[in-house]
């Protein structure tokens, strides 16, 4: 799992799975959820992120080693 934030365009990245993005879906205009060919997602990107969540804080619980 990767999450990456683009603060040049307000962008958040968060990657589920490394896998190959066979489709490419738009939840709303800010939201892009990108799907393997299972359809499962992949990684969702989310435009105006500082708007929409609050980027200066992470916090990760429960991650297995």
């Amino acid at each position: 799992m990767k999450i990456q934030y683009f603060q040049d365009t307000d962008t958040l990245y968060i990657e589920f799975r490394a896998q190959d993005i066979t489709e490419t879906r738009d939840l709303d205009e800010n939201t892009v959820l990108n799907l393997d060919r299972f359809g499962n997602v992949c990684a969702i990107t989310l435009e105006q992120a500082g708007l929409r969540t609050d980027t200066r804080h992470l916090v990760v619980e429960g991650m297995a080693a």
